[in-house]
């Protein structure tokens, strides 16, 4: 009987250490989830109500986005937000992407002051974005410009005939599904692409000497597809002045009536529903204090999407 009682009473505290562990447990993974949650809504933190100048970092490769679009919305309807510096730091993306991005801006401009500040690259589609605001503010070794529109696609008929694979075709015109990788393109085909290429360019340009305020002759000196430095652009028209984002924090106090010594506060698209490979490496990466490597996740996440959204190009590249 003396044996029944000690192994009683060992199952009973065997089992109040059970219940604690459970208990820390599920706390555990309610923390976690409501951290997920958290992260998925895309709070961080109270909503603003401290007067601010919000910051909105546009880098990496430009396309179009929900959440972006909801950015700018969110950021225009916030009462605490007195002004918008729009960093930027992009070689560019696509025609569509970035002309979605500009027009976000414009709108956002009708409710919040907006000042640029290219910290690095404002590169053709970037370029694009930072002439939505009404002030450009670039580093001095800012690279800026690349006025132009691209559409690359691969020619693999020399590795076909090679490898001896002919690609038929049976459509409905000569046109259609051209250019195609699997064989030449014809003159016509190349025409055709030159003719919207040609157009693009054309608007580009537009969007340039209406928003920057430039001739004909001053356009034609800047869009032949080059960069320019940030010292020589201020000279070219392609931006206001050469600074850091206390310039441009310093144009907002100075032109708009933005009270001085507000914080500088980063606005962040909200996350993305979809818990995909990417996206629950980075929360994971979170979780255990690798920022760095989240973000790369997330920018990784961003970019394979991005690819899949396809369309002309305006992005600039160095030539290897």
């Amino acid at each position: 009987m003396a044996i029944d009682a000690e192994l009683l009473l060992d199952r009973r505290a065997l089992r109040r250490k059970l219940s604690f562990w459970r208990v820390v447990g599920i706390g555990a993974l309610i923390v976690a989830a409501g951290t997920a949650g958290w992260r998925a809504a895309g709070v961080r933190g109270f909503p603003a109500v401290t007067p601010q100048i919000a910051r909105i970092t546009i880098d990496g490769f430009i396309a179009g986005s929900d959440k972006t679009r909801d950015l700018m919305r969110r950021v225009g309807e916030s009462g605490a937000v007195s002004g918008v510096v729009v960093s930027i730091n992009s070689p560019g993306g696509t025609t569509t992407g970035s002309e979605e991005l500009f027009r976000n801006l414009r709108l956002l401009a009708e409710k919040k002051p907006v000042v640029a500040f290219v910290d690095g690259t404002a590169a053709s589609g970037a370029y694009i974005t930072a002439l939505a605001a009404d002030h450009i503010v670039a580093r001095e070794t800012a690279l800026v410009g690349s006025i132009g529109v691209l559409f690359q696609y691969p020619d693999l008929s020399g590795l076909l005939d090679k490898v001896g694979v002919k690609v038929e075709e049976v459509k409905s015109s000569p046109l259609k599904a051209e250019p195609s990788g699997f064989h030449p393109t014809p003159p016509e085909a190349r025409a055709a692409l030159q003719a919207i290429i040609g157009d693009t360019f054309a608007w580009f340009k537009g969007l340039v000497a209406d928003r920057r305020g430039m001739t004909p002759a001053q356009i034609d000196a800047v869009a032949d597809g080059r960069v320019f430095s940030g010292r020589q652009s201020v000279g070219l028209r392609l931006v206001d002045e050469t600074g850091g984002e206390r310039q441009a924090v310093a144009w907002l106090e100075r032109e708009k009536g933005v009270a001085k010594d507000l914080p500088v506060r980063d606005w962040k698209p909200r996350a993305d529903n979809r818990f995909g490979l990417f996206s629950a490496a980075a929360l994971g990466a979170d979780l255990f204090g690798y920022a760095d490597l989240a973000a790369r996740l997330r920018q990784a996440s961003e970019e394979t999407a991005d690819l899949a959204r396809g369309g002309l190009l305006a992005v600039w590249r160095p030539a290897p």
